[in-house]
């Protein structure tokens, strides 16, 4: 097996388990082969010791001319703002061309899309993040949803422990699913993670930064039973169709079906989970329609099926009674 030079490119402010998870991953996978399938070394723009967003200092190398099997971006500050120099561009982009992959985990995708490396390429980073990315670079077909995602030789992430979910990924894809599930078991996280980002994502605070758009959200979230078509919602922003569809993506990351589906996944579940309706009436009062198309939606937004929720909230009802204190009613 050949030894897979992978580095780490940080920055000032970064959150450390952008790439000490994904970096533990990778160590496992040496221990657990026993022997080095990955040299890990990590880089930073002027090298030296790194500040943390947590305030620990990461020792780093001067990112140059060196070639790498694989290199991924983490996320900082500096590229949550945009702020990326010329130079670093240059490095990037040289570095990409040398290697056989690269990848970004959470704000990491800023660095990759401002040097146009995701130009007609999907991608994702941290849910909250998304909008912001799509806003400053229209030409990366950013998925707001995903835990991390592949186009050809360019991967991204969602943010902070996605990290881990992509390193996995990147495992499989060299050495196979067994060593990948066996680093899994090592760090006690799922093989592949159920669900999308939506789950974490507090979709129902999802906003517009133009009042038009927050105007849709609104009428949407208050009307989720009834149809909500594209033209529906553009009606109510005051917009055009094309207009809205533009505006919609930019402000949000995401389309107008995507987020409604979204929205109507999050109310059925917190009825599944709340109340004893039955899960026909659910899809009804939700918007779904039929039980069928709510289960493939939560099966897709959330990983498991409402029965599946259902039971699983039950079970902690369950518990919570029995550990209650003698005289305390849950």
């Amino acid at each position: 097996m050949p030894l897979r030079e992978t580095a780490f490119l940080i920055f000032a402010d970064c959150s450390m388990l952008d790439f000490t998870g994904p970096l533990s991953a990778f160590d496992a996978a040496n221990r657990l082969a026993g022997k080095t399938l990955y040299r890990l070394t990590l880089y930073s723009e002027p090298g030296g010791m790194i500040r943390s967003s947590a305030g620990a200092l990461i020792h780093t190398e001067r990112i140059g001319r060196t070639s790498f099997d694989t290199l991924i971006v983490a996320g900082g500050g500096a590229p949550r703002e945009g702020l990326v120099s010329p130079a670093l561009r240059r490095h990037v982009l040289r570095a990409a061309a040398r290697s056989r992959r690269i990848a970004g985990i959470c704000t990491g995708a800023f660095v990759l899309a401002a040097t146009g490396l995701l130009d007609g390429k999907r991608a994702t980073t941290h849910w909250r993040m998304a909008a912001k990315l799509q806003q400053m670079h229209p030409a990366v077909k950013v998925d707001s949803d995903r835990i991390y995602s592949r186009d050809g030789a360019v991967w991204t992430s969602a943010g902070i422990s996605a990290g881990i979910d992509l390193a996995l990924a990147l495992i499989e894809d060299d050495h196979g699913v067994e060593l990948a599930r066996s680093v899994a078991r090592e760090l006690v996280v799922y093989h592949r993670r159920p669900g999308g980002q939506s789950q974490f994502s507090a979709l129902q605070e999802m906003d517009g930064g133009s009042e038009r758009i927050r105007r849709a959200l609104g009428f949407a979230r208050e009307h989720l039973h009834q149809a909500l078509t594209v033209d529906v919602l553009a009606e109510v922003a005051c917009l055009s169709r094309r207009q809205f569809d533009r505006a919609f993506a930019a402000e949000t990351g995401q389309t107008p079906a995507r987020a409604i589906e979204q929205m109507r996944a999050e109310a059925a579940r917190l009825r599944i989970e709340q109340s004893q309706d039955t899960l026909e009436s659910i899809a009804r009062a939700t918007g779904f329609g039929d039980a069928d198309r709510m289960r493939r939606a939560c099966l897709r937004l959330f990983g498991q099926p409402p029965q599946a929720m259902r039971r699983v909230a039950r079970a902690e009802d369950d518990q919570d009674r029995l550990s209650a204190p003698s005289g305390v009613h849950v």
